[in-house]
């Protein structure tokens, strides 16, 4: 699989954000960081963890995505590898 370092920073950058306000949220819930009046409810807490799960789906969907052309490249129309085994031109066949 590449790197992480590969995806783009777009996708990262969201990866992170999405990371953050999970954190926010736990901390919010268990009361270990106060915060202003409209942020430290329950109801902005459930927010915060639907944003946060919505932030972090572009990345898992680019692995899922390159994941699936790794393993099955005749589904997205790639050419083929030519050093296939079994092809006419093989030294073993």
């Amino acid at each position: 699989m590449r790197a992480f370092s590969r995806m783009p920073r777009f996708v990262l950058v969201l990866e992170g954000l999405g990371g953050i306000l999970l954190l926010l949220s736990y901390f919010t819930l268990h009361r270990m960081l106060p915060l202003p009046a409209p942020f430290s409810g329950p109801l902005a807490a459930t927010f915060m963890i639907f944003a946060g799960i919505a932030l972090m789906l572009p990345a898992a969907l680019l692995l899922m995505w390159r994941t699936a052309k790794a393993m099955a490249p005749e589904l997205f129309n790639a050419k083929p590898d030519p050093t296939t085994p079994g092809e006419k031109h093989d030294a073993d066949h």
